[in-house]
């Protein structure tokens, strides 16, 4: 049965998916305004550090205040509605829910929340993909122990993404490439949460309107995000990752299966098997017709010549050869699809991508000069953007991921451009996304 008709099944038996939401941010609010268009679904909890916030974001959605006016756990069991709380341990411990859906953005944090709800017998739909980039490997492996789920996100691009990278193998066509858009240029390294909106193109009214969050939208633009998806999509699907940091060539989506061929035969990729990100801007900053910025894509190649000519005949869009393919989705609706993992882990056992091994990681790297003392403010920020490297490379360096980046003091100088390492902050080893992290790199570096 399709999804849409199990969920459907599920109202009708009055065996809803029970699910606890932490984090009723943007990303969050996006999920919730879709949750009661979706039957077979109930949300039973929402831990947020700010219930008043959150529900602000649900009128803002359009939830009724009797939506949200449980009093506890129990209390939206019993009448189906949904109880806000600040205490996110409360919300995963209730024996009830299912599925935690950790949409913080807030990678420190959302390693504990993981883990928590893993030890209480939940699947995870984890959001916040910055996690996922510097440890999913091993949550994934803890997840698997501990006889749950963990699931990237569908509607971020990196589940779209190894849905496409799925959909070619599952086919029997070997992937040469896949990835995302962006709209990209150089400079954009050194934007900051000031220079932000201008650069991606929306003005300050219209942030405000959408209660969008500068520093996290920077963290797209300056390449931090790219970086963080790109890893774990490579991570997830075994696909390797440039050995000095993204190329961005630019492509209309006419061109990417130009541009996403080995340089051997005339496109940007050191090798077939990559992750890559294609800019939707060329480089002296003109836009590009039909471009890809908001969507994700898959390039296949024909192994021989009669899958070839098939291309040919049914008029797919190739690259001069006839031999390259891509096939892609130019939008993503990012919260609004969640609902599609909530629903695959609930009711086929089937994560919407997930780590497996370690291949790519993303690296803390200066986007000016920086001093001891001085504290670095994470992905988005002021002072660092995330470069993707291999994993073998990071460890050579001793890289800083850039998920354990936050508040963290700087005890040596950095120059522009440069790359830290662990031995350039002095950084809390208490917490456990460090010991998650640390672990990590014993287990999945072993020779």
């Amino acid at each position: 049965m399709s999804l849409y008709t199990q969920l459907r099944a599920r109202a009708a038996n009055n065996r809803p998916i029970r699910v606890g939401l932490i984090g009723a941010g943007k990303f969050g609010s996006m999920y919730l305004a879709q949750i009661p268009q979706t039957p077979g679904v109930h949300l039973v909890g929402i831990a947020d550090l700010s219930p008043s916030a959150a529900r602000v974001n649900l009128a803002r959605v359009g939830w009724n205040p009797e939506q949200s006016a449980a009093q506890s756990a129990q209390d939206a069991i019993r009448t189906g509605a949904t109880w806000i709380t600040d205490d996110w341990q409360a919300l995963v411990s209730v024996a009830e829910i299912d599925i935690i859906v950790e949409c913080t953005g807030n990678p420190i944090a959302a390693v504990e929340h993981c883990l928590q709800a893993f030890a209480h017998g939940k699947h995870v739909v984890n959001v916040t993909v910055e996690a996922d980039a510097f440890c999913g490997p091993l949550l994934g492996r803890k997840a698997q122990q501990a006889g749950v789920i963990y699931s990237m996100a569908f509607g971020d691009q990196p589940a779209l993404i190894c849905d496409l990278v799925d959909w070619a193998r599952t086919c029997g066509f070997p992937v040469v490439a896949a990835g995302r858009g962006h709209k990209w240029l150089p400079h954009f390294v050194e934007s900051t949460p000031e220079t932000v909106w201008g650069y991606y193109g929306l003005s300050p009214d219209q942030a405000a309107r959408g209660g969008l969050n500068p520093k996290m939208f920077n963290s797209f633009l300056d390449g931090s995000k790219p970086s963080i998806e790109s890893c774990a999509v490579a991570n997830a699907t075994g696909l390797s990752v440039p050995s000095n940091g993204l190329l961005y060539p630019p492509a209309s989506v006419e061109d990417i299966p130009f541009v996403t061929r080995p340089v051997s035969e005339g496109g940007v990729l050191e090798r077939k098997g990559m992750v890559e990100v294609v800019s939707s801007l060329e480089a002296d900053g003109r836009k590009i017709p039909y471009d890809i910025r908001m969507g994700v894509w898959v390039t296949v190649e024909a192994e021989s010549d009669y899958i070839k000519n098939c291309f040919e005949e049914y008029n797919a869009h190739t690259d001069p050869t006839g031999r390259y393919f891509t096939l892609y989705k130019r939008w993503h609706l990012i919260g609004l699809e969640v609902g599609m993992s909530v629903a695959s882990v609930a009711l086929r056992g089937e994560a919407t991508g997930v780590a497996t091994q370690w291949l790519a990681d993303v690296v803390a790297t200066a986007k000016r000069d920086l001093l001891p003392g001085e504290t670095l403010d994470g992905e988005g920020g002021y002072t660092v953007w995330g470069k993707l490297l291999p994993a073998t490379t990071s460890i050579g360096l001793g890289g800083l991921p850039l998920g354990l980046a936050h508040n963290v003091a700087l005890v040596r100088p950095v120059k522009k451009g440069q790359s830290l390492v662990w031995d350039d902050v002095a950084i809390d080893s208490s917490t456990a996304a460090y010991k998650v992290r640390r672990e990590m790199e014993v287990l999945f570096n072993k020779g």
